[in-house]
This record gives C-alpha cells, structure tokens and sequence, in this order.
C-alpha cells in the first residue's frame, strides 16, 4: 500500500499529464544528456532530496531580487502553486532522463519562453530571464540545493563526487543559455561569497515560504511532515545568508529528532524502486535492470 502510494504521489509530482512512459522510456536506447553512471543519476533518482534540495534551490533564487522580480510578476506560482512545482519537477527529470532530443526541445522550449521575460525589480533594475548572470545564479543554487540535501539527509558524498555533479552539469547549464557556471565546490563558494551582498530580505521569499508550507503537495498521510522537510530546505541555506534573508541565521538549524526523521525517510526512499521513478524508467530506456541506481554502494 505505501509503495502504490508513492508510486502514485510521484507520478502526479513529474508527471501531471500522464504521459511519462511516453517521456521517458522513447526513444528506446537513446541516452540522457547526463550519463546513466554520473552521480547526477544517483542524487535526483531521490524524490525525497530532491523535494528538500529544490526549495532550497529556489529560496536561494528568490533572493536575487531580479531573480524573485521575475519569478513574481511572470509566473503562475502564486495562483497555481501545486502545478508550477509539477512543471519544473518534470522539467528537472527531463533534463536529467530524459532522452536527449525530448531533453533538447524542452530546453528550446523554456528558452524561448525566457526570451519573451523583461521586468523590473522594485527598485527599478531591468530584469531579462534570458540574462546570463541571472541564469547563471539559477543554474548554481539548484545544483546547492539538490546536491546538498542528498549529502545532508541520504549519504555523505566524498569531495570529488561532488566536484564531479558540478562538473556533469555544465554543459546542460550551457544549453540553458549560462555562459559560465560553477565547475567544483570551491567555485560555488565563491560565487556564493560573491553573490551574498546581493541577496536581500523580501516578501517574495515569504510568501513563497508560506505557500510552500501550507499547500497540499505531499500524499494526506504524510503531509504533517510538510512544515518538517520545508524546515530541512531551510536548514540547507548557508548561516550568513539565512540570516541575511531573514530566514534566521545559524538559529535556523534542524532540531536533532527532525533531522534523524527526515534521514530516515530520505534513506529509506533512496533504496525504493518505484516504477514511476524517471530514474527506473530511463534505466529501462537503456536496457538497464530496474534497480540499476539502486544496488548498494
């Protein structure tokens, strides 16, 4: 029963048009754009990781605020929060595994839809979704968060693999229309050192906080651990820009019984072979068995 359950809640998360067989599993033995051994597979085959590390993600991005300007004023987050994730979650599973050319069109796809973006911050910056700084800032935290929750809350990951999730990306982030990103930790940290004078307190990130708290994501059975996994996405958010944020600084950190409940849920979900798992079925595409991401390491 809580398999099915799984099976069912994930399939609605990337999948909200029903059609992730024909996504995923054709063309048959056409690869990804990221290799099937690339730590990459192994870090987002995670839902629950990836759930924690996309909101980190994304309160990172909200920050900038040309990044939240644009988000705001040119989304539907706020009207249909629920859908919006769908779309993004699906778009992260495509660009990880899917087959290249469906990888390759989405990404044209989102591209043109960035070209047609322009704004203003409330300060009156000019805002471009297309700007390469900005893309760039995006590209960056998403890599953070997700690679961070999988290292914090399902299993330590040595220094080179993770220099190597930053590299693997690099390439996908190029077509994404970034012109530079970080290739290693120590990049990110100083772009991080580099960015946070610019990240700024908002009612974007607060409401995109409140949205996230209180909106029905996760399955009914398992929504009182919604507030926990937001306050592990939090917990991810480098102290000086937590505090410069307003999220709370280093008082913001994961009780101990928190932290060991979202592990034990994260690690548990890390060994599930679920069938609507992108993951499994790109596996399936290459003719890989079904458990090939998961055997132990």
């Amino acid at each position: 029963m809580a398999r099915r359950l799984l099976e069912a809640w994930l399939a609605a998360l990337v999948d909200p048009d029903g059609n992730a067989d024909e996504l995923f599993l054709h063309p048959h033995d056409e690869p990804a754009l990221l290799a099937a051994d690339s730590v990459s597979w192994r870090v987002f085959k995670n839902p629950v990781s990836v759930y924690i590390g996309g909101i980190t993600a994304v309160l990172l991005q909200l920050a900038e605020p040309r990044v939240g300007s644009g988000v705001w004023q040119h989304t539907s987050f706020r009207e249909r929060p629920i859908e919006r994730l769908q779309r993004t979650g699906q778009a992260a599973m495509l660009t990880v595994y899917g087959p290249r050319s469906r990888a390759e069109a989405m990404i044209a796809g989102v591209n043109r839809l960035h070209a047609r973006v322009r704004g203003t911050t409330a300060d009156g910056r000019a805002v471009r979704a297309e700007d390469p700084a900005l893309l760039e800032w995006v590209h960056a935290t998403a890599c953070f968060g997700f690679l961070e929750a999988y290292h914090a809350y399902v299993r330590p990951l040595a220094l080179a693999e993770r220099d190597a999730f930053y590299r693997e990306s690099s390439p996908v982030a190029r077509l994404y229309g970034a012109t530079s990103v970080p290739e290693c930790e120590a990049t990110i940290a100083a772009l991080f050192e580099r960015m946070g004078t610019q990240l700024e307190r908002s009612e974007v990130v607060a409401e995109f906080l409140a949205i996230v708290r209180r909106m029905p994501l996760l399955p009914a059975v398992l929504r009182p651990l919604q507030r926990v996994m937001v306050g592990a996405s939090i917990a991810l958010v480098p102290a000086p820009i937590r505090e410069r944020i307003g999220l709370g600084g280093a008082a913001a950190t994961l009780p101990a019984a928190q932290r060991r409940l979202v592990g034990t849920i994260a690690r548990a979900a890390d060994r599930l072979v679920l069938r609507t798992n992108p993951a499994v079925l790109a596996c399936r595409r290459l003719g890989l068995r079904d458990d090939h991401l998961f055997a132990r390491r």
